[in-house]
């Protein structure tokens, strides 16, 4: 059987790698894995947290293999897990994120094939805590691109032949973009299994990560130019817009602000997390 090799970049995220490795953990696919994680730049236990849930993996026939690097960073954390990596299908993923039982199983079915594949389960916002937060939650989970695609926020997954595609990840902000457009929509499969990916609180928070976010798109679109052919269906018409807004008034409220916001301000160069 195709082995899976699940690499997992992990910046201080000592909050969040229990849960997202307990989460694979309960998965029921029953085939070969390998987890690579990856602790870049922490200043927190990180590593040492994965560390401790090694005789669990090992006892369930699975290999968890955490890794440390000096210099902070995604794309480089990226292109070291996949130099550990063994040939086979490959699945990326964010150490906050935390998937449904049937997720991974499910996945593997859809990228055991010859042909090139990319493949990604049904995001499903985690419960926020800010007023703003819920309702701009609710409104965007309803977004043709979330509620119907393969968004890739989060987690993608690739078999052998898709991921020979490209080397090296280069380095953009949106690694999740770059590699979904490797693949034309008929290439790219949406497993109808959830995992749960968390927001940012508040709408600040959120105005500096959608920008952020924005830019990624756009610094695709000027560095690879052939690219963006390849989007499909990312945003909804008036028709489309207009019908949404009508079912959740209050969630195209906190949605259309943020989005003003954005445009109010895009000239501005920031860094922000995605929580």
């Amino acid at each position: 059987m195709t082995i899976c090799t699940i690499v997992l970049p992990a910046h201080d995220e000592a909050d969040y790698i229990g849960g997202c490795l307990e989460s694979l953990l309960r998965q029921t696919h029953a085939g070969p894995v390998e987890v690579i994680t990856v602790a870049n730049g922490c200043r927190d236990d990180t590593a040492e947290r994965a560390r401790a849930l090694v005789p669990r993996f090992t006892a369930r026939g699975w290999v968890l293999r955490v890794e440390e690097l000096a210099q902070g960073g995604k794309i480089g954390a990226l292109n070291h897990g996949d130099s550990c990596a063994k040939p086979g299908i490959r699945l990326y993923l964010d150490a906050d994120i935390r998937l449904g039982p049937d997720l991974l199983s499910g996945i593997v079915r859809v990228l055991d094939v010859p042909e090139p594949r990319y493949a990604g389960g049904r995001l499903v916002v985690a419960p926020a805590r800010s007023w703003v937060s819920r309702r701009y939650a609710r409104f965007w989970q309803k977004l043709p691109f979330v509620a119907q695609g393969v968004t890739g926020a989060g987690l993608f997954a690739v078999n052998e032949a898709g991921r020979a595609r490209w080397g090296a990840f280069p380095q953009v902000i949106s690694d999740d973009t770059f590699a979904r457009l490797q693949f034309t929509e008929a290439e790219r499969f949406r497993v109808d299994e959830p995992y749960e990916w968390p927001l940012v609180e508040g709408f600040s928070s959120l105005v500096r990560v959608r920008r952020r976010q924005d830019q990624g798109v756009a610094e695709i679109a000027r560095l690879y130019p052939e690219l963006p052919a390849r989007q499909g269906h990312v945003r909804p018409d008036r028709t489309e817009l207009a019908r949404l807004a009508a079912a959740d008034p209050l969630g195209f409220a906190a949605y259309a602000a943020v989005a003003l916001a954005v445009r109010s301000g895009r000239n501005r160069q920031e860094w922000a997390r995605g929580r």
